[in-house]
């Protein structure tokens, strides 16, 4: 029997439509090994959500390789220290992995090849993406920096490929090498168990992702104008989905990508989304961390690090007590399912930066502790276009009413699950109650005229 050969899984949890995988199958005995590498990426190690679903992920996977008589080698420490001795363990002569555009995943991949024996390689693939990141250029070949050139560059070199079968056959080694439990790694809270909302909330692992895509190929079209509406949800919730590589892009477009609809194509720029942050940190690997645009931080932004008083606003926020019910409602369902609406999501970001002024990297950390499809790219991406301060950014004085677009989107609904304290209100009154009907629920934290002249203050100091 020919050499066997590793897989290095990262981000890229699925049988069908992985290339690491599919080539390694048809090259010799297949060792899938995941490396819980959680040092690496250091203030962006997996937050808690993520261990959340990382187990629940590899704990469906490792099922599923089951079912072809394979199984998951787990294993702690530094990656490629780590796959670089089980090479040598097991005479493999290639490692497949797929491409990450993570600064430290890049750097894990280079080290990774100084650490092979000369009679190892390592061999990467695209997938996790509709196109290769970087590969998508201007004419003069420069990478694209602003979304909307990229996104209809991309759209005259889409559909993408046609996605690959889960391997006809997976062989076994001889024998295999010893792994961790997977329990052991304690990626779950216990004391206390703050994750049951979020296993009510979601189904876990390739067959539920493709489960979710069904679903939404018949709901798809509605989702131009159902997008803003937080009480429908008319969203995919594929996001956890393709970020932890559970279902392919690819897979995605080419189930939908003859649909006709305004939904589809509001839908499809989106996914297009997904590609364009991951070519912003492959440009700019710092991005989540550092503000594109050049400003006074100081005069901007209030420190909660400078400040009890900051601190307790910032808490607030954190857990939902703003005194905006729209602000609160999505909080509160951040932490209880690991994720939030996108419309709301914009609307609770905008209000932490420009009704509080408080940083944006302190949003970007949360979200990143809370959100089961916490996206380094994405969630930096996204972070510095609601504060202003990106490469292709909402421009700071354009501040999001929150009290207007929880009327305006209908978000009474939504309301009353998240902050069941107002339950009780009427439509017209849910979205802003007045004070002697809020019972527990706290006062507004500043008023809204009162917020956006300050945030407008501000900017103009920081600029001067």
């Amino acid at each position: 029997m020919s050499s066997p050969q590793i897989v290095w899984l990262r981000r890229d949890l699925r049988m069908a439509d992985q290339p690491a995988l599919y080539a390694a199958a048809q090259a010799g005995p297949v060792i899938p090994v995941y490396v819980f590498d959680q040092d690496r990426a250091g203030d962006h190690a997996y937050g808690g959500a993520s261990k959340v679903w990382l187990h629940h992920s590899l704990e469906s996977l490792g099922k599923s390789y089951g079912a072809r008589n394979s199984r998951i080698v787990l294993r702690r420490g530094d990656a490629p220290q780590v796959l670089a001795a089980l090479a040598d363990e097991t005479g493999a002569t290639c490692i497949h992995a797929m491409r990450h555009y993570e600064p430290w995943w890049k750097e894990a991949e280079d080290e990774l090849r100084d650490a092979l024996g000369e009679d190892t390689k390592l061999c990467l693939y695209d997938g996790n993406y509709l196109l290769p990141p970087g590969s998508v250029t201007t004419g003069s070949g420069d990478p694209y920096k602003i979304y909307t050139p990229f996104s209809k560059a991309m759209l005259e070199r889409l559909p993408p490929r046609d996605p690959l079968p889960e391997p006809g056959t997976i062989h076994s080694p001889d024998g295999w090498p010893e792994s961790d439990e997977l329990a052991d790694w304690d990626l779950l809270p216990t004391k206390p168990d703050w994750a049951g909302g979020i296993r009510d909330f979601w189904d876990f692992g390739e067959d539920a992702a493709h489960d979710r895509l069904e679903w939404w190929t018949d709901v798809v079209a509605e989702y131009d104008e159902g997008r803003n509406l937080p009480s429908e949800d008319i969203t995919s919730r594929l996001s956890p989905h393709l970020h932890w590589g559970e279902i392919s892009p690819a897979q995605v477009w080419h189930k939908l990508k003859d649909k006709r609809s305004d939904g589809w194509k509001t839908y499809a720029k989106e996914v297009i989304w997904r590609d364009y942050t991951q070519n912003v940190i492959d440009q700019f690997p710092d991005y989540p961390t550092q503000s594109y645009r050049d400003y006074d931080e100081r005069t901007l932004w209030r420190n909660p690090n400078a400040g009890h008083l900051i601190a307790q606003d910032l808490e607030c926020w954190q857990k939902g007590m703003t005194g905006y019910p729209i602000v609160d409602a999505g909080m509160r369902q951040l932490w209880q399912t690991g994720w939030m609406h996108n419309r709301v999501r914009m609307i609770c970001a905008s209000f932490l930066v420009k009704h509080l002024l408080i940083d944006w990297r302190f949003g970007e950390q949360w979200y990143w502790d809370c959100l089961v499809d916490a996206d380094y790219g994405n969630n930096g991406v996204n972070w510095q276009w609601i504060s202003g301060t990106g490469v292709d950014s909402n421009m700071f004085v354009r501040i999001m009413a929150p009290l207007t677009q929880s009327e305006k989107f209908d978000a009474a609904a939504y309301i009353r699950e998240y902050v069941p304290e107002l339950a009780d209100l009427d439509d017209a009154c849910i979205h802003d109650p007045p004070d002697d009907r809020r019972g527990d629920y706290p006062v507004k934290m500043i008023g809204h005229k009162e917020a956006r002249e300050r945030a407008l203050e501000a900017y103009r100091s920081s600029k001067d």
